[in-house]
């Protein structure tokens, strides 16, 4: 068990400043080691995110018979070719990552053998059915316990059945499940998304030459079909910056005053950047500079500064381009002048914790005036936060940071429960906030 790291923080002591990259992308890493140990060949990954959710991914791949070394700033895959994953010995522990349990299952569902997975406290108390229910379309068989929550058992079929599966709700995450179990099928898998949802999977699919159609839909969706079976070839790839964890150095720059500061190699996917455009609404100095292309990913340097905000309407077709940042945003929001109104957000009760409602805890503690309508979050700003509450972060590493950013701009010291899981997603956070000129006591 992860022993707990309570954090107290107080008012940054002056304005941040300083430029900073943050680690790779959490859900490109997660892809990028999968998707080569499918591969056959040796891939050469770059920028690939050192935090345990990533790890737990390499660990599950090593288990299924890839191999997998670091060198240096690099991780080299050998990846095992078309069916060539062999049976685990032993139950695959994903620790806190619902990304990799979830996107493991659907490969695990159309490989022919028995296979068990697990995780830490939290991720065993999230549900898993999304992904089983229709994967099981397939052939696979899944056995859960109540509640469809891990432990789960999996036995694959070595012929899997090709699926056409229409997402209820906007999840990347069963998406990219659906379309990995069929690469290893026969025929054509289709999966067709109510709004469009992060496209990693799709562009890494290309990337490693499999053969991929995404259409639009008329009602405003788009239609992914993936041709199976698909052999996969080693391709090398380059992780940009995380936007989901640039969302936090972003957000406490431009609350704190006095602050400027620029991170750089943020990623740009215009599926992953609705917290910025929000930003950008709400009149914040955001500025993106240097524009470029790596890897197949559109990435840039985000120029922040101080700045008063102004309360904003998000529609709920924003939410899959920034599913993560909404405990970030609520906070800028609650520094804001005017109500802010957060729609759609029935997603978030099914994260790492129950993200609506520990949100709600989070600004509440500390002195916010903030609601719930249905999946609604609304917000009246104010020109600053009492703050000096506790925070109970129920192992969630993003309400955490979310916290910190708080912390830093309120009036009196934020107290946080644990800060233990930040490494979860951003190894090396208190350290890059201090470079900063942040403060916190690690």
């Amino acid at each position: 068990m992860t022993e707990q790291r309570p954090l107290t923080v107080s008012s940054a002591p002056t304005g941040l400043s300083g430029r900073v990259s943050v680690p790779g992308d959490k859900s490109i890493s997660h892809r990028a080691l999968m998707f080569a140990s499918l591969a056959e060949g040796t891939t050469v990954i770059t920028g690939l995110l050192e935090g345990e959710d990533v790890l737990r991914t390499a660990g599950a791949m090593r288990a299924l018979g890839a191999k997998i070394v670091q060198e240096a700033t690099k991780w080299v895959v050998e990846g095992c070719g078309a069916a060539g994953l062999k049976e685990p010995e032993d139950v695959l522990d994903m620790g806190n990552s619902g990304t990799a349990a979830r996107l493991l299952s659907g490969v695990l569902a159309t490989h022919p053998f028995m296979s068990v997975m697990t995780g830490d406290a939290s991720l065993r108390s999230r549900p898993m059915g999304r992904v089983s229910v229709p994967l099981a379309g397939t052939g696979a068989r899944f056995v859960t316990r109540a509640g469809q929550k891990l432990p789960m058992a999996v036995e694959g079929t070595g012929e899997g059945k090709a699926l056409h599966y229409r997402l209820p709700v906007a999840s990347a995450q069963v998406k990219s499940a659906v379309l990995l179990a069929g690469l290893s099928c026969q025929g054509e898998t289709v999966v067709e998304e109510p709004v469009p949802t992060r496209d990693h999977t799709e562009n890494m699919l290309r990337h490693f030459g499999a053969d991929v159609e995404v259409t639009a839909l008329p009602e405003g969706g788009r239609r992914i079909a993936v041709q199976g079976p698909a052999s996969l070839k080693a391709r090398d790839v380059v992780v940009p910056g995380d936007p989901s964890s640039a969302a936090f150095p972003v957000v406490a720059a431009l609350l704190v005053p006095g602050s400027e500061i620029v991170v750089s190699a943020v990623g740009q996917n215009p599926l992953r950047t609705g917290l910025f455009k929000t930003l950008r609404e709400m009149g914040a100095s955001l500025e993106l500079r240097d524009e470029r292309v790596e890897g197949g990913e559109v990435i840039g340097d985000l120029y922040i500064r101080a700045g008063r905000l102004k309360g904003v309407d998000v529609p709920a077709e924003r939410v899959p381009s920034m599913i993560d940042e909404y405990p970030v945003l609520a906070v800028a929001c609650a520094f804001a002048d005017g109500e802010s109104r957060l729609r759609g957000l029935a997603e978030l009760r099914v994260k790492e914790s129950d993200r609506l409602a520990s949100t709600v805890a989070l600004l509440e503690a500390n002195g916010a005036d903030v609601r719930v309508e249905g999946d609604d979050l609304i917000i009246q700003g104010q020109a600053s936060l009492p703050g000096g509450g506790t925070v109970c972060t129920h192992m969630d590493h993003r309400l955490a940071m979310s916290a910190v950013v708080l912390g830093l701009a309120a009036e009196k010291p934020v107290k946080i429960d644990d800060t233990a899981f930040i490494e979860t997603s951003f190894p090396g956070f208190v350290e890059l906030m201090n470079s900063l000129g942040a403060g916190l006591a690690a």
